[in-house]
């Protein structure tokens, strides 16, 4: 089947078997790799992109699903049309939001949804926000430090 997306702003048409997981189109057909395949169960939220400003876990979304839609990946808020990077990525880095780095795109897309929702959320609504994405490595805290430091809030303890 024909499957037409609009990735980040770029509309990708390709056929592909009908069973194809979006995730496996944005990596293999789009050729967008910060989207990770973690579980393939929807536990990890590795996979998580923005379909028409929604978060969701790709890895259990067929390509078809999101035909027509709009879909945004972290390489989608690498920068804006004033060449400043999104505020999320900023944050992570400056925040230490991350450390192995394989679950960080899929916070960082669940947390601009998030955002979206609720632009000055407390630290309480952040934890209920990303509790869907699973991080081994931070515990927890700079993330969500890093999410109420994008959204201008000041991060104290």
């Amino acid at each position: 089947m024909r499957v037409t997306i609009e990735i980040n702003g770029q509309t990708v048409s390709e056929e592909v078997e009908d069973r194809t997981l979006l995730v496996h189109f944005v990596r293999d057909v789009a050729g967008l790799t910060a989207t990770n395949v973690g579980c393939d169960t929807t536990s990890c939220g590795a996979c998580t992109v923005l379909v028409d400003g929604e978060s969701v876990k790709s890895c259990t979304m067929l390509a078809a699903q999101a035909d027509g839609h709009r879909v945004t990946t972290l390489e989608g808020l690498a920068g804006g049309e004033d060449g400043q990077e999104h505020p999320l990525r900023t944050a992570f880095k400056e925040r230490h939001g991350l450390q192995c780095g394989f679950c960080t795109p899929g916070m960082i897309m669940a947390a601009a949804s998030l955002l979206e929702e609720n632009p000055k959320p407390t630290r309480e609504q952040v934890r209920e926000g990303i509790e869907g994405n699973f991080c081994r490595c931070t515990g927890y805290q700079n993330i969500v430090d890093a999410v109420i430091d994008a959204s201008g809030q000041e991060v104290g303890q």
